[in-house]
């Protein structure tokens, strides 16, 4: 499987405009990336636009801090399902986490995984960057137990993004059969090795051109 088919061809800034999701979506279809991810406004057009390739539309699910509602994280994963996603990235609640409501936190991510009923894949945006190792090792097992098909690492909006080590650990976490997503701060080749290496399956970066190319990238997410 080369490179570019493990990779979420990624715009997720607030002032992205309807030219940038054009160019993304033609960067994806040219190099053979698996996804473009999208925030849901954009869902509806980008499914239009990469109609009759095979690119899928993944979109972002309580982004970027995981504060809002499960009925609300659910309604969203929901009407973007409807409108062309096949995947989903959600945030959980961060905060119920480092409280310990670990209840809260897993029928958060049951929400979205219902509503999403098969449909498309749910990716669980753990944000790593915020918490402890024990901490992202119950998280991993919340989205296991949940249903969840993916843990991610970052939003790429917070105060870090991957790292090798947290990916090790998210893989040892979770076991071979469900996917980890190196997301945030991935923006050559030589780091997108080194999340695959550490177990990753999947990466999200808006560098992916500049990665396949073997360039380097000034991009942020």
């Amino acid at each position: 499987m080369s490179l570019a088919s493990k990779i979420d061809h990624t715009a997720l800034k607030p002032d992205t405009t309807k030219q940038q999701i054009e160019t993304l979506c033609e960067e994806a279809s040219e190099h053979g990336f698996f996804s473009v991810c999208v925030n849901p406004t954009w869902v509806s057009y980008a499914a239009e636009l990469l109609k009759g390739t095979d690119v899928a539309v993944c979109t972002v699910i309580g982004f970027p801090l995981g504060a809002t509602t499960s009925s609300v994280k659910a309604y969203e994963a929901k009407y973007t399902v409807e409108k062309g996603a096949t995947e989903v990235d959600m945030v959980i609640n961060v905060a119920a986490l480092k409280d310990g409501n670990h209840e809260l936190v897993q029928s958060d991510i049951e929400a979205v995984v219902q509503a999403a009923a098969g449909k498309a894949l749910v990716k669980v945006i753990i944000e790593t960057c915020l918490l402890t190792d024990e901490e992202k090792e119950t998280a991993c097992q919340l989205a296991v137990n949940a249903g969840a098909d993916y843990v991610k690492t970052s939003t790429g909006f917070s105060t870090g993004g991957a790292t090798a080590d947290d990916i090790a650990l998210m893989r040892k976490t979770v076991g071979p059969n469900i996917g980890v997503k190196a997301s945030g701060g991935v923006r050559d080749l030589e780091t997108a090795e080194a999340m695959i290496k550490a177990g990753a399956s999947r990466i999200g970066a808006s560098a992916s051109v500049s990665i396949v190319k073997g360039e380097d990238s000034n991009s942020d997410y």
